[in-house]
């Protein structure tokens, strides 16, 4: 078994209150679990209106499946045009850990 988590830290565009970050947040977090079948969730700068951290994570039997996933989570959330991908993070875990 192995574990994957992924950190996403971003900067959102045109957003001037927690409320409205949370209305372009929301709709991206349901997409990538959806899309991926991952636990997904706003795990960080929840305080702060124009930054989000994105919290993911998957199981799968092969590590290579679990970096794929990871891959197009990252790569879905870094292509939509209100956010700017400021940084993100992987963990990887095995049955050696």
């Amino acid at each position: 078994m192995f574990v994957g988590a992924l950190e996403l830290d971003i900067l959102l565009g045109d957003v001037h209150s927690l409320k409205q970050k949370r209305s372009v947040i929301k709709p991206v977090l349901a997409e990538v679990r959806r899309r991926f079948d991952v636990s997904v969730a706003e795990a960080g700068h929840q305080d702060l209106h124009r930054r989000a951290l994105i919290g993911v994570a998957v199981v799968a039997a092969s590590g290579e499946h679990v970096r794929d996933v990871l891959d197009s989570c990252e790569r879905l959330v870094a292509g939509r045009p209100e956010f700017e991908l400021l940084s993100s993070h992987r963990r990887l875990l095995g049955p050696d850990d």
